[in-house]
């Protein structure tokens, strides 16, 4: 797998994911676990729907 989020769209994915756990937990619903998705593309820095869209932000 093949980089293809730059750093500052990773840090963007985590702060959201975190921000979707939180209110995951705050409001007790099962939503939270969608905080999955943008949490791993942004920690594992690889997004599968930017590569079929053929989209790069990480800086060569």
């Amino acid at each position: 797998m093949k980089k293809n989020i730059g750093k500052t769209d990773s840090i963007i994915r985590i702060i959201l994911g975190l921000i979707i756990t939180g209110l995951g937990i705050y409001f007790k619903t099962w939503w939270g676990l969608i905080a999955i998705i943008p949490l791993l593309t942004g920690i594992t820095g690889y997004c599968p729907l930017y590569s079929l869209l053929g989209i790069n932000t990480c800086k060569k």
